[in-house]
């Protein structure tokens, strides 16, 4: 591996421990100014609750029996494995592993909540005509911008295939 890999391996990695630590420190501000359950409105359309999610995206797996955190935990941390061996790999492609960073930060932020709290912390709540989208939280919002922007990368990447000689690009 090259030193510019390393390097460029250390700043991806860096923009996913800013997202983690954003994560953490909005919920830790949530708790010293709201109790679990309370909310305040905002704006006509948004309002900062606090509430816990005990599953997976749109409370997926929510109720059940508590199993589902040690799940998620197993998944997530397989996850994080993946993500770490993809950006090593393709620590050339910036926006391939600007979405991966993203992606990793916001696991690792709701990984640290199911670990230490057994629950996800929501709070961001946006509503229209009385119907609210799930709470969620810096981590989730993460985790979609980076979903986001692998799509486009795929959608739009210029990459060779691996059996292609180096100098031709497929377009």
């Amino acid at each position: 591996m090259t030193r510019a890999r390393i390097r460029g391996l250390g700043f991806w990695l860096a923009i996913a421990a800013t997202v983690a630590v954003l994560d953490q420190l909005t919920k830790w501000w949530l708790g010293l100014y709201l109790l679990p359950g309370q909310a305040i409105q905002v704006t006509p359309f948004f309002n900062l609750v606090h509430v816990f999610n005990r599953g997976a995206a749109f409370s997926f797996l929510a109720d059940a029996g508590g199993w589902q955190r040690f799940f998620f935990i197993a998944i997530t941390l397989g996850a994080i494995g993946l993500i770490l061996w993809l950006m090593r790999k393709h620590a050339d492609e910036p926006m391939f592993c600007l979405g991966l960073a993203l992606i990793l930060g916001g696991a690792v932020g709701n990984l640290y909540d199911r670990v230490a709290h057994g629950h996800v912390v929501d709070f961001l709540d946006f509503h229209a005509a009385g119907w609210h989208w799930p709470a969620f939280n810096v981590a989730d919002s993460g985790i979609t911008v980076g979903a986001t922007l692998l799509v486009i990368d795929a959608l739009f990447s210029t990459r060779r295939p691996a059996t292609e000689p180096p100098g031709k690009a497929v377009r």
